[in-house]
């Protein structure tokens, strides 16, 4: 009898140390399925991260070309303004007055404001004319004995490149 309980003894503890095997088993196959879970949910947890920073950089890029195309518009709806003051200006150019001077001054003054934004006038005069930023509306023939490109002979109305981009070409007067 005493073998007996040896023996009872010994399959019990073989038993016992194949459930604890079964169940170290079983724990590392849960754990590593764990952990391929873990790593799906981190590679998608980055995934969206990239894709927030994306997209919140996307919208800024957007938010800065609605500002810069507003602002643009604005200075393009502010070119007949800038018209009126040469043509004020002109006209009060061949008299001396305190209103010419103020006129003068108010013109230099909004020019020069636009001017720090990004504003640049198109009123040169004896360069070569560009069809992308003149609009030649009169032609000049060249003098006797003259040969050459065409050059902007008078600037009728100036023209405006706002941040590099033209917005209005200028009116010209082209001799050749």
């Amino acid at each position: 009898m005493g073998e007996d309980v040896v023996e009872a003894e010994g399959l019990e503890n073989e038993t016992a140390g194949e459930d604890v095997a079964a169940e170290a088993g079983d724990v590392l196959e849960t754990r590593s399925e764990a952990e391929v879970q873990r790593d799906e949910y981190l590679e998608t947890l980055q995934r969206l991260q990239a894709d927030f920073e994306n997209y919140r950089k996307r919208v800024a890029r957007q938010v800065e070309d609605v500002a810069a195309r507003a602002a643009a518009d604005i200075v393009a709806k502010l070119l007949p303004v800038l018209d009126a003051l040469d043509l004020a200006s002109a006209h009060f150019a061949r008299q001396d007055s305190d209103e010419g001077v103020a006129l003068a001054q108010a013109r230099a003054l909004t020019l020069d404001t636009l001017a720090k934004e990004g504003l640049e006038r198109i009123d040169e005069v004896g360069v070569a004319f560009d069809p992308t930023v003149h609009d030649a509306v009169a032609h000049a023939p060249h003098a006797e004995g003259e040969e050459g490109e065409q050059v902007v002979e008078d600037v009728l109305r100036a023209g405006y490149r706002w941040k590099g981009a033209v917005l209005r070409p200028a009116m010209v007067r082209v001799k050749g």
